[in-house]
């Protein structure tokens, strides 16, 4: 969550800042970060068509799934 704020709030510098992306339209849930992070090489690892199709099959609208977390949360628990 702490990574998706910074991202929303353009905190730090990137790919998501210097292309203005602050929307969440896909995204996986997991327990084990080694695999989070070999997923993560994966994905980089592949083509757009292959990212978009997995975008279109979980949230077809391209909706911003993270749109409602933030509201009404204390800031100063926006960076846990």
């Amino acid at each position: 969550m702490k990574r998706n704020y910074e991202y929303k709030t353009v905190a730090i510098e990137g790919f998501t800042k210097k292309y203005k992306i602050d929307r969440l339209v896909c995204y996986e849930e997991g327990n084990d970060i080694k695999e989070a992070i070999e997923r993560e090489k994966v994905l980089k690892g592949k083509i757009r068509s292959y990212k978009i199709e997995l975008i279109e099959a979980q949230n077809p609208e391209w909706n911003d799934l993270s749109k409602d977390w933030f509201e009404g949360m204390d800031s100063s628990l926006r960076s846990e």
